[in-house]
């Protein structure tokens, strides 16, 4: 039985009665305005497939779906006489107005032209998995998948997975497409670039997990976020041209250059592969978040970017070595007060290894002013990972609390500590007993 009590259904369901049935039979007793709105939220093409198949009134109101969702497992048994594309075309062209389709499931560059000919101009939302990427035919399709996608001309978004991007795609301008996302590709430049120059106005752009590209130039007037990250050797260039970017991570680069920057509030530099040997930006009144990883950074690029930073509130470093060539270097000595009058509005400091062992250096805090303050610092993570230098390492530990005097949460991290030598644990004691100390501020992890 169906009860309505302020506004809630209640379902009491007898024993000799499906779910599946009762909710059916309340939903018939629906006006059909209602039952075409509850109805159109379902996207699973299964789902649509099997409501079709519950009464004539259901199947006529499933035609005001607006999306569309192909698992990758949607044709697993697929039904006699009848191809997946064939059903998908079916299935698209009975909708009155479709805006949203997402394709996992295979498909040719011949079925999407037929999908995208029959709803290619109502959707604003596309993502496809295009399984092309060891394909290597894919670049002498004619129309190529990529191309067919140029039909869906209204697009406002659009997500690309496992895209061979070789050959220039043949796309006119996209002036409603607001946000680009391709997640791994193989691409060259040449293409990349029409790719880009077909989306002017792109609010939101996404690079994730490509290859093939040695430098890129992105000039996007009305670019948001950015998200890159380049496979191989770390060793990609990069300029951005954007004077409303707010948010930049890339990963994969050694040398980015961004000449507008000041919106800019996130961002994330980092080189698993290579080295970071230089970087350009502008002024960054606004940034508020800097995160700076990787392996191996020359010492200017830190310098400069630190330095840029100055108005930064939370600072996060995994930074393991410097040097310009190809020896890794341990980081030279970082003034601990110089560091935080450089950075007055610091709140949470993310330190690893490198970075703490140069904070920590004999000299640095022998000549403190006495009205030193870390006037904005409240959470800082340490990470340790030495037990060289203990004697220092404690005393930058007992300066933080010191001068810190809004810290509310320091957490030490001990990660791989080897030593054979009895001044691991011994200092491990003395992180032990600073924590019992300071046991309302200091956890350790």
């Amino acid at each position: 039985m169906l009860e309505l009590d302020h506004g809630i259904i209640f379902l009491n369901l007898s024993t000799d009665t499906s779910l599946f049935d009762l909710l059916s039979s309340a939903m018939e007793s629906l006006p059909d305005a209602i039952l075409q709105y509850i109805l159109s939220h379902i996207s699973n093409a299964r789902d649509v497939a099997t409501c079709n198949c519950v009464s004539k009134r259901w199947k006529n109101s499933m035609v005001y779906i607006r999306s569309l969702y192909f698992p990758r497992n949607s044709f697993d048994n697929p039904s006699v006489g009848e191809s997946p594309e064939e059903i998908v075309k079916r299935m698209v062209s009975t909708v009155v107005r479709l805006e949203e389709l997402v394709v996992y499931s295979p498909f040719s560059h011949s079925g999407l032209a037929s999908w995208l000919s029959l709803v290619g101009l109502s959707l604003s939302q596309l993502e496809l998995r295009m399984d092309n990427l060891a394909d290597n035919q894919a670049s002498h399709q004619n129309p190529s998948k990529l191309d067919c996608i140029g039909a869906a001309r209204n697009l406002k978004s659009l997500k690309l997975w496992a895209v061979f991007m070789i050959p220039s795609p043949k796309w006119d301008v996209f002036e409603n497409l607001r946000t680009l996302e391709i997640i791994g590709a193989r691409l060259e430049e040449p293409a990349l670039t029409v790719v880009l120059q077909s989306c002017p106005y792109l609010r939101r752009l996404l690079l994730l997990a490509c290859e093939g590209v040695r430098s890129i130039s992105i000039d996007l007037p009305y670019l948001e976020q950015c998200k890159l990250d380049f496979y191989g050797l770390g060793n990609c260039s990069l300029t951005l041209t954007s004077s409303k970017i707010e948010s930049l991570e890339v990963q994969g680069c050694s040398w980015i250059r961004v000449p507008e920057a000041r919106h800019l509030r996130n961002l994330a530099i980092s080189n698993s592969a290579g080295r970071v040997y230089m970087i350009e930006f502008g002024n960054l009144p606004a940034l508020e978040f800097l995160s700076m990883r990787g392996v191996q950074w020359c010492w200017d690029a830190i310098c400069k970017m630190l330095k840029l930073a100055s108005e930064v509130k939370h600072l996060y470093m995994k930074v393991e070595f410097t040097g310009d060539l190809e020896a890794l270097q341990p980081f030279p000595e970082v003034d601990f007060v110089d560091f935080f009058n450089s950075h007055p509005k610091l709140r949470k400091f993310d330190i690893h290894g490198a970075m703490f062992a140069a904070l920590c250096q004999r000299n640095s805090l022998k000549h403190v002013d006495p009205g030193f303050l870390i006037p904005c610092l409240e959470e800082v993570v340490i990470t340790v990972r030495s037990p060289l230098n203990a004697e220092q390492k404690m005393s930058t530990l007992e300066s933080l609390l010191k001068y810190g005097k809004n810290l509310r949460t320091m957490v030490i991290k001990i990660l791989q500590m080897k030593s054979s030598h009895s001044s691991a644990d011994d200092f491990f004691d003395e992180i032990c007993r600073f924590r019992y100390m300071n046991h309302r501020i200091v956890r350790i992890e």
